[in-house]
């Protein structure tokens, strides 16, 4: 089906036609514009959510990594990373979409204006042609008619007697005259006229429908446009669906991840002071003295005497045990931790000397790695001077010795609080170990000591306030991925704190290297550790689940 030879004689409403749908073109693209604003608010507001309950990083205290916790923090970087793929979202439909519709409205208006032109000249120029025509019709029917009343007036003089022979002839004249101008008149006519036909069979079954075939095809064209955009503009929600499906899956598996007895406990390790539940206290019977005979004084003496120093060395332990079921005593926070309880003092050393493991172990492999360095150097010199590693090497060498000092010390402590002297090597992999209290005494503060007269001693001047226990025992918050990485040559890490990997396997970077050559990074089954930074190729990037 054509429009030239379904819609010849309606230019108009193909005018209207195409014009409407370049308005409904841009209408589309309009819409498409209003959705992408949507998709950048909402991605937004989402990661503003995001930060605003995002867990902020404590510089002295860890909070508990209770597993609802642990799970709401990975809720929270999916939820992250889903931001991220409705801001691709949006990229996708603006570049894909919209800059298209754009730029082909643009295309489309100029092409029709020209199509609508041609068809106009091709119109005015018909026109001009049956102006011509008609003139020279009109033209000839005023010269016929004057014909006809040259030869009426010839034959009334030639019929008139009394005309002069003069007059006759020269009517005669004037009806030959109009009689050739009419002839005349009728041949251009009849020329304008075959003209005119011919032009317009050529406007109405040439020009016209080569005209409205261009402007057909414009506007399917147009309309295989808006259907491409259509598909375009789901396609570009359907690329996202399957990340989407891993965010969605990973809030899944955090809700799975929460366990209510694992918590509980960590609930009883953080908060186990390690004392024993007080003991009764002895009745004291102040009315002995009113019954008291003179046979029986010596023995009601000595029982009240020893009575009332059972009650004083009961009520001093008591002292010493019950200040956790009311106030806690209150002083400045110690470095070896003796002002905390037994089992939380323990559990502190045992985080802090893990910590300082780790360190430990962090500068062993910076050595390592400067040493290789240092011989590289020496046997490839153009590469760089050895020399200038040694400023380097030295202040390792000083943290490695300083760190071993700080272990040591800790570790002493340590062995005060479980009452033991020797597993040193063994205690530094037990921080998931519950130990018991060893059986001595413990002073009001939470120290251990073997003095008895201590155990009486009331608590401590208060120079300062600290923070209930739940304030003081905090973990590490999940850290956001920022980017990740390939790994460029295998990693072994077998020491503690590093983290293995493959040659080519892909991993995410949660903490940037600070300048000692080592990266943290962490795999999709969340381990966490540090690896070389000379050993992978890195990519920062807003969403590495994306990528």
């Amino acid at each position: 089906m054509s429009w030239g030879t379904e819609l010849w004689d309606q230019f108009d409403s193909l005018d209207k036609h195409t014009q409407w749908g370049i308005d409904f073109l841009e209408r589309y693209a309009k819409f498409v514009k209003e959705r992408i604003e949507i998709e950048q608010n909402y991605a937004k507001q989402l990661r503003n959510l995001v930060k605003k309950y995002c867990p902020k990083r404590s510089t002295k205290d860890e909070e508990p990594r209770f597993t609802s916790c642990i799970a709401f923090f990975n809720i929270l970087n999916e939820l992250n990373d889903y931001a991220g793929q409705r801001e691709v979202v949006a990229e996708e439909m603006a570049h894909r979409v919209y800059g298209e519709l754009m730029r082909y409205a643009h295309d489309l208006k100029t092409e029709r204006k020209m199509h609508l032109q041609e068809g106009r000249k091709a119109q005015q120029y018909l026109d001009m042609c049956w102006k011509q025509m008609d003139n020279s019709k009109k033209k000839f029917e005023r010269e016929c008619r004057e014909a006809e009343k040259a030869q009426q007036s010839y034959e009334r003089l030639d019929n008139d007697t009394n005309a002069t022979k003069a007059d006759v002839e020269k009517a005669k004249q004037q009806l030959n005259l109009r009689t050739h101008m009419a002839d005349e008149n009728k041949n251009e006519y009849a020329a304008q006229l075959q003209n005119f036909n011919g032009e317009q069979h050529k406007h109405f079954y040439v020009v016209i429908p080569q005209i409205y075939k261009q402007l057909q095809e414009m506007d399917e064209r147009r309309t295989i446009k808006l259907s491409e955009c259509y598909r375009g503009f789901a396609d570009s929600e359907r690329k996202v669906i399957p990340i989407i499906s891993k965010c969605l899956e990973g809030m899944i598996l955090a809700a799975k991840s929460v366990d209510e007895s694992r918590d509980s406990q960590m609930v009883v390790d953080s908060f186990k002071s390690g004392f024993e539940p007080p003991g009764d206290f002895p009745f004291e019977d102040y009315s002995q003295h009113i019954y008291r005979t003179i046979s029986d004084g010596t023995i009601s003496a000595s029982k009240q005497e020893s009575g009332k120093v059972d009650a004083k060395t009961t009520v001093g332990k008591a002292k010493g045990k019950l200040w956790l079921f009311g106030k806690k005593p209150k002083g400045p926070a110690l470095e070896d931790f003796s002002h905390l309880p037994p089992e939380q003092r323990r559990k502190k050393l045992q985080q802090r000397i893990d910590e300082l493991n780790r360190e430990l172990q962090k500068e062993s492999d910076q050595k390592e790695a400067l040493n290789k360095m240092k011989d590289v150097y020496e046997k490839n010199p153009q590469m760089g001077d050895p020399g200038s590693l040694q400023p380097k090497l030295a202040e390792t060498m000083n943290n490695i010795d300083r760190l071993r000092m700080e272990i040591h010390k800790n570790e002493a402590w340590l062995s005060e609080v479980e009452g033991k002297t020797g597993g040193r090597g063994d205690r530094r992999h037990s921080s998931d170990i519950n130990h018991l209290v060893t059986q001595g005494r413990e002073s009001p503060e939470g120290s251990y000591t073997d003095d008895a007269n201590q155990e009486v001693r009331g608590p401590p001047q208060q120079h300062g306030h600290h923070s209930e226990f739940d304030d003081e025992f905090e973990d590490d918050d999940p850290l956001p991925a920022i980017g990740h990485c390939k790994a460029i040559y295998p990693f072994d890490g077998h020491n503690e704190g590093t983290l293995a990997m493959k040659e080519g396997e892909v991993l995410y970077i949660i903490e940037e290297d600070k300048g000692d050559g080592w990266t943290r990074a962490r795999r999709q089954n969340g381990e966490e550790g540090y690896v070389p930074t000379s050993y992978i190729d890195v990519t920062l990037e807003k969403n590495s689940k994306g990528s």
